[in-house]
């Protein structure tokens, strides 16, 4: 879509705490006007846990939440990247759990009431921090605030190895499949890539997926019991990856 640009290399790697996936801007030195600029820069990142079907839900998710978005509050740039005069401005965004819909038996924590994150923020270049442009990860939601989501979550427990900076426990998103916009209830409905989508439009990229369409095309336009019943219907699968390890 013309109102996207992708990027993948340069101006700096941010973490997106929500979604455990971690991704790269990349910086051009063309200078641009406002006009040339696109509404958003989309990134790419590599994926924290398999997320696309509902048995990876039920597998990894400790639980499965409706959430709203109440604010958002910018981050300062780098001194860095300040000087520099290009880079990102993070976000930190605050969510509210609305409704837990689901819960694995397993759950490592009781599902939370609310909780912030770092999300994507924007990105400048030629010193303009007061005329950034959006970030947003491909094929995903911005988490814009006033809308809603349905989110599969898992809790992240504290890293404690000697090769990292001990980090405490959080709650952590799958990856690209464990975020559904969800306005008005309807699945695939609301803010995706940092632009609100329609039930139709997200019906026809379902349609496109054809035979790889992942849980969030396959319940395009339905509700939340129609997820809850795919959830029960799933089989846990054995888990690929080391997590939640205690600390020692």
């Amino acid at each position: 879509m013309s109102r996207f640009t992708r990027i993948t290399a340069g101006l700096g790697i941010a973490a997106v705490a929500a979604t455990g996936v971690g991704f790269a801007v990349a910086s051009s030195s063309t200078s641009t006007t406002a006009a040339d600029r696109p509404a958003v820069l989309l990134a790419d990142g590599d994926d924290r846990l398999p997320s696309g079907t509902a048995a990876d839900w039920v597998t990894y998710a400790d639980h499965v939440v409706v959430v709203k978005v109440v604010s958002e509050k910018a981050l300062q740039p780098t001194q860095t990247e300040t000087e520099r005069g290009e880079g990102l401005i993070g976000r930190k965004v605050s969510l509210q759990v609305q409704k837990v819909l689901w819960s694995s038996k397993t759950a490592a924590q009781p599902a939370p009431k609310s909780w912030e994150y770092n999300a994507t923020g924007w990105a400048f270049t030629g010193g303009k921090l007061e005329d950034p442009t959006p970030v947003a990860l491909h094929e995903r939601p911005r988490m814009e605030t006033g809308h809603q989501y349905v989110i599969a979550l898992a809790w992240d427990g504290p890293r404690c190895s000697p090769e990292e900076t001990p980090e405490a426990g959080r709650w952590m998103g799958l990856g690209e499949g464990s975020e559904l916009p969800f306005d008005g209830g309807v699945i695939g409905a609301g803010e995706n890539e940092g632009a609100v989508q329609t039930v139709g439009e997200a019906r026809t990229d379902a349609a496109e997926a054809g035979a790889v369409a992942d849980l969030e095309d396959q319940l395009a336009g339905k509700t939340a019991a129609d997820l809850v019943s795919s959830l029960k219907a799933a089989t846990p699968e054995v888990k690929q990856v080391p997590f939640n390890a205690p600390c020692k």
